[in-house]
């Protein structure tokens, strides 16, 4: 099944994040988003996110920007 790009950004996101063991709102408050903004992006909703708080949120998570395009986080379902 093709997965939108928003949904697999997301996924990968709240992966690293929890790997982190942070909260969503620790992530937001890191990066002076709204904790909203976070729980959109990780949820199937298409919140658009720009390249420079896609590397700030790598940055956050001690991962590589390119993580966040690995599909197969949708393979353990």
């Amino acid at each position: 099944m093709k997965q939108d790009i928003y949904n697999t950004i997301g996924k990968n996101i709240q992966k690293y994040r929890k790997n982190k063991g942070m909260r969503q709102h620790d992530l937001a408050q890191s990066l002076f988003l709204s904790d909203s903004f976070i729980a959109k992006l990780e949820s199937k909703t298409r919140q658009t996110i720009s390249i420079d708080t896609l590397e700030q949120i790598a940055e956050v998570l001690g991962v590589d920007i390119t993580v966040f395009f690995d599909k197969s986080v949708f393979d353990n379902k």
